[in-house]
């Protein structure tokens, strides 16, 4: 047959055939490398292939170094808890992880508030798994919030904040004080994190980054450098912790820098994990156990030991959870009950500016619990009531 219609002079259909008419096989090109100027490659992985690429590259052009790749998977978003039991629901779900459909994002939000998480606690996960895809690949977030729309008309205590005790002198103090008196090295180290903590009134992980060579410890404070913080990203600053003689934060952090010296350690965290033995954690005998927190405190175990001094000392709060953001709360709740300003309590617990927070969960209960309008009301005496005064 002709290859050509005669009318049109195009192609219309066509079959590559020999002299005697059979047809010819036609090998396909070779597979060549599927990368564009954003391919990113470790070292080990196979460059993808098409069969029709439009620039070529070479391994040059596409690899990165061991030292990078390390860094990369130590902040490799799709590894974060919430991204870790997103990814285990899906697999008991069959369904794929990375990247996600918008259904399975859709889905797994609404498995989320069949747990009766709090809507602060699912918006976060949400966003973190979100944040977690590929560039290009995120899922439509449209319907689950219809779904946490839904839930929060319906799920008001979802909506219930719980603060953290605040801890406040008359707890820490004693806290640190039972540490002390423990004698060993985890007292120590404790009873220094807490009197830093309720000073420096900082988030815990803030407290828990804190290096050897970030601190100077002068006679009457305690100066801290902060490379960046929740509300100061691409902001450096110089803090001064001015001492008290409650806290006696120059002494605490004396002690325990020295018994850190003692073991040769100057440089690193300095809330850091301890051995079995009492022995301060190096990288070198952290090596074996270490997450990606390496040394440093992770944060579950400062909250585990605030619950445990606050037990020993023999403290009873009010029903809200006792938590290493109780330190944090703490300082900042003696400040907002003894006149501190909005302004005052944004700058020392580095609020962003313009901030609620300071003046919502401090300041204006501490105005309400001094503003009491039964205080007016005479304290009733018994034979003073207006029925015995009539008979």
């Amino acid at each position: 047959m002709s290859l050509r219609d005669q009318d049109e002079g195009e192609v219309v259909d066509a079959e590559v055939v020999d002299a005697d008419g059979a047809l010819v096989l036609v090998a396909e090109p070779p597979a060549q490398p599927r990368v564009d100027h954003n391919t990113v490659l470790y070292p080990g992985q196979a460059i993808p292939t098409t069969a029709d690429p439009s620039t070529q590259y070479t391994e040059r052009d596409l690899y990165v170094s061991d030292e990078t790749r390390k860094i990369l998977e130590e902040t490799d978003p799709t590894d974060s808890g919430p991204m870790r039991a997103f990814k285990d629901w899906c697999a008991e779900q069959g369904r794929v992880a990375v990247p996600c459909t918008t259904a399975t994002f859709t889905e797994y939000g609404r498995h989320l508030m069949q747990r009766g998480l709090k809507v602060s606690t699912i918006k976060n996960y949400m966003s973190l798994i979100k944040t977690a895809m590929p560039p290009g690949k995120k899922p439509d977030n449209s319907l689950y919030l219809r779904l946490l729309a839904n839930y929060r008309k319906n799920n008001k205590r979802a909506l219930r904040t719980r603060q953290a005790f605040p801890l406040t002198l008359p707890y820490v103090v004693p806290m640190m004080e039972k540490a002390e008196a423990d004698g060993r090295p985890i007292g120590i180290r404790d009873a220094a994190m807490f009197a830093f903590g309720y000073r420096f009134l900082g988030r815990s992980i803030e407290d828990a980054d804190v290096m050897i060579e970030d601190l100077t410890v002068l006679d009457d404070r305690v100066v801290v450098w902060v490379a960046q913080d929740k509300t100061h990203k691409d902001e450096d600053q110089t803090i001064p912790l001015r001492d008290r003689p409650d806290i006696q934060l120059v002494r605490r952090m004396r002690r325990w820098l020295e018994c850190l010296a003692s073991h040769g350690i100057t440089t690193g965290p300095v809330f850091r994990h301890l051995l079995k033995n009492g022995v301060p954690a190096t990288e070198e005998t952290r090596a074996k156990t270490a997450t990606k927190r390496g040394t440093h405190l992770r944060g579950h175990v400062v909250n585990e030991r605030v619950k445990h001094w606050f037990a020993k000392a023999g403290l009873v709060g009010d029903g809200r959870p006792i938590t290493s953001h109780g330190l944090r709360a703490g300082g900042a709740t003696d400040l907002a009950e003894n006149g501190a300003t909005d302004q005052e309590l944004e700058d020392a617990g580095r609020w962003a500016k313009g901030s609620n927070i300071p003046r919502k969960v401090y300041v204006r209960p501490a105005q309400a619990a001094k503003s009491d309008p039964f205080a007016k009301v005479p304290v009733h005496a018994p034979g003073t009531s207006k029925g015995e005064k009539d008979r």
